[in-house]
């Protein structure tokens, strides 16, 4: 089932193991030497087999789900369930807004979002971790993808899910393989029913055939549960963000008469991004400026005011290698805690396949490129840290950077998993 990435419309599933390489020779899965990303056509991945993939809202900017997903429907067909949510309402008009603006995609029914990938819009429940809406929410769920998969010929999917709560989907599908991919530790959220995630989790973990973690420690962690769990690390775009290297880049007229350098960040600014950090950063130099680009759903009135702080809000995917390339450094300014230790930050490769040097707080994933990244614990030293970015800004640092990244594009991630996914399906058969 793993072939040559081409174009067009899935054929039926074959057995086949051997894949070219980039030099056009044929050999084993694991021998080859994974192509750039401009030769990502030629990369292995299953094949001919229908997805379910749950996971967050499809149209909002590319994470690792939407890109996985994208690539693998290039030779299968992929029906992407939007979020049924890990969290509980309340009564805040966000919540309110967010309940409408469901129940107004739930009445519009699946779509066809490019070649080979249907996003549907479930109508559940929004009460996960509550037994009878869960068991209820299984059931009207099963009913309406079982009809989907035979509108659109899916045919014993793979049940891919990103979200801890399907454990009650499991078995109810006809599916051939469960893979729980687990990219956050979902119970360290803010507002999460805790226990009821952790329960549901486990349960998960324990009825897939297969778990994906994208970091070590979550796949420690979930091993001692599923010895069927292998930790495969997020990719990049490179094409996309090398960009930001290209003299013909345009960049944003919201760097005009800015003071440089331009100490940059780009993501959602939440609760584990360390507002306080920057704060004594802006202010221990005023002559430096501070952009932040983000949707933001925690409290910034601790850099609101501050004159060399400039807080954008959410640009779109396609602008970020111009804002790229208006950055001196990239930061990651996230707190140490219960869930960032477990974090992969995507935005680390993006700011290195953008040519930026990083500065980060020593998060596990983001150690593993020391040499690369400067790690800084504390203010003082991501000051430090910081200054000696700013001394890394030449050409040839830059392109270090860019090549380094070329091996973790979002090909290579998707032939590994198609690797780890033939093998188990070879065991199950």
């Amino acid at each position: 089932m793993i072939h040559p990435v081409r174009t067009g419309t899935p054929a039926g599933s074959s057995i086949h193991m051997r894949a070219q390489n980039a030099t056009g020779v044929v050999g084993s899965v694991g021998q080859m030497t994974l192509p750039h990303s401009q030769d990502r056509d030629s990369l292995p991945m299953i094949e001919g087999l229908s997805i379910i993939c749950f996971a967050h809202d499809w149209g909002g900017d590319p994470t690792s789900k939407t890109h996985i997903m994208r690539l693998l429907a290039k030779r299968n067909r992929v029906l992407w369930v939007n979020s049924i949510g890990m969290r509980r309402p309340t009564a805040s008009r966000a919540d309110l807004r967010r309940i409408l603006s469901k129940l107004h995609r739930g009445l519009t029914g699946c779509r066809e979002v490019e070649q080979n990938l249907y996003v549907t819009n479930p109508l559940v429940l929004p009460l996960p971790g509550v037994a009878a809406a869960d068991w209820l929410n299984a059931k009207l769920l099963a009913v309406s993808l079982r009809s989907l998969c035979r509108q659109h010929g899916l045919e014993r999917p793979l049940l891919w899910t990103f979200l801890p709560t399907m454990n009650r989907l499991v078995g109810r599908l006809g599916e051939r393989l469960v893979i729980y991919h687990c990219v956050d530790e979902y119970s360290a959220f803010s507002g999460v029913p805790r226990d009821a995630l952790l329960r549901m989790e486990r349960d998960l973990i324990r009825r897939a055939h297969l778990v994906l973690t994208s970091s070590e420690q979550l796949r420690e962690e979930r091993s001692s549960i599923n010895l069927h769990t292998h930790f495969v690390s997020h990719g990049v775009d490179v094409e996309h963000f090398s960009r930001a290297m290209d003299p013909a880049t345009v960049v944003p007229d919201e760097f005009h008469g800015l003071p440089k350098p331009v100490i940059g960040f780009f993501g959602l600014l939440a609760d584990w991004v360390d507002l306080s950090l920057i704060r004594w950063l802006a202010c221990r130099r005023p002559h430096w400026s501070f952009v932040l680009v983000g949707k933001a759903t925690t409290d910034l009135r601790l850099l609101q005011g501050l004159p060399n702080v400039r807080l954008l809000g959410q640009r779109s995917y396609s602008t970020l290698p111009g804002y790229c390339r208006g950055f001196d450094v990239g930061i990651i300014p996230f707190r140490m805690n219960e869930l960032t230790v477990r974090a992969n930050p995507l935005k680390l490769r993006e700011y290195l396949a953008a040519g930026l040097p990083v500065v980060s707080t020593p998060l596990p994933e983001v150690s593993r490129y020391n040499g690369l990244v400067h790690l800084a614990a504390g203010e003082r030293s991501f000051l430090a840290g910081i200054e000696a970015a700013l001394r890394e800004r030449s050409e040839a640092m830059a392109r270090r950077r860019v090549d380094a990244m070329r091996a973790e594009g979002w090909g290579a991630r998707v032939a590994e998993v198609s690797a780890i996914i033939e093998a188990r399906l070879a065991a199950a058969s």
